[in-house]
């Protein structure tokens, strides 16, 4: 059954990123994903070493190593993607660690090479927020004057105390001061948050939401914190410091979290993938079709829609 939101062709009650894409493209468009060999100055020890406390690769599970060529990974997604799907075109994803952390030089031939592959249609280009001066700015700006150009953020949280705990290396002040830049030049701005992060409450959260929701960002990956091995959340979880969230907190927590995001912000994601042989907890959340639905049936039971609170704002 189709909802009454206008933001999507199902049953969904938020701005679902398949609305958005075939609104856009008129069919079916899949991320062929990127590792491009780039570091991160929280990894590099330019402002710390290990990165963000639940930090594995700096992304998802990669098909392809990062010394095979930008275009190279592209054609092994497109078979991987075409398989499934047919021949449907593809954005190219930077997605490992930070993607705008090199000289312009650098960027510049990566992302070119990127849009020189036939069938890539637009790039998505994960970052951080401290990692993007005018020059480079200027750029995405000329590139997203001719291809489909999406600007990855990580914010994770607006509460600086949250940031230093999970050694993010960079407070709200940088991120609010990057995204103003990014959208006064036009260019199309996706945030990622995190719902789960020590010390946080629900109600952190969806203030996060609610402060970000102000901003009316172009689109929003929330995500649920996975602990996993190897990561400074595992130990913190062992210590008892870390008490990962339960399905039902979740939930609710995005439910009330969209309910401050403009409607016509795009959801990119709404929940997120871990390596089940990775995961420590929650476990729960390798069941992505129960937190849909549970998502689903929430907001259907409740009668809420993705920014019914916009204006209650203050």
């Amino acid at each position: 059954m189709k909802s009454d939101f206008i933001y999507s062709l199902d049953n969904k009650r938020y701005h679902t990123l398949n609305y958005h894409i075939l609104q856009k493209f008129g069919s079916r468009v899949f991320k062929a994903v990127i590792d491009a060999g780039f570091t991160c100055p929280n990894i590099d020890g330019t402002l710390g070493f290990g990165g963000c406390t639940y930090c594995t690769s700096g992304a998802a599970e990669f098909t392809n190593p990062s010394d095979v060529s930008v275009s190279a990974q592209i054609e092994l997604e497109k078979q991987r993607i075409y398989k499934k799907w047919g021949r449907v075109p593809v954005i190219a994803y930077f997605q490992a660690h930070t993607n705008t952390y090199a000289d312009l030089s650098k960027l510049k031939r990566l992302y070119e090479e990127a849009l020189s592959v036939q069938g890539v249609v637009g790039l998505s280009i994960a970052t951080r927020p401290d990692c993007l001066d005018d020059e480079k700015i200027s750029y995405l700006k000329e590139l997203s004057q001719k291809t489909y150009l999406t600007v990855e953020l990580g914010l994770q949280t607006a509460f600086d105390e949250t940031a230093k705990k999970i050694n993010r290396g960079y407070l709200f002040d940088a991120f609010e001061h990057t995204f103003n830049k990014l959208k006064q030049n036009g260019i199309r701005v996706c945030v990622h948050l995190i719902n789960g992060l020590i010390d946080e409450t629900p109600q952190m959260m969806i203030q996060t939401a609610k402060t970000l929701g102000k901003m009316k960002p172009d689109a929003v990956k929330i995500h649920l914190l996975h602990i996993m091995k190897g990561t400074v959340c595992q130990k913190e979880y062992e210590d008892l410091k870390l008490i990962p969230m339960t399905i039902e907190d979740y939930i609710k927590t995005v439910c009330e979290q969209l309910r401050y995001l403009p409607p016509e912000c795009v959801i990119e994601r709404i929940t997120g993938d871990g390596s089940k042989e990775n995961l420590i907890a929650p476990r729960w959340s390798t069941n992505k079709i129960a937190v849909l639905g549970g998502i689903d049936k929430f907001m259907e039971e409740n009668n809420i829609y993705q920014g019914d609170k916009c204006h209650t704002i203050d």
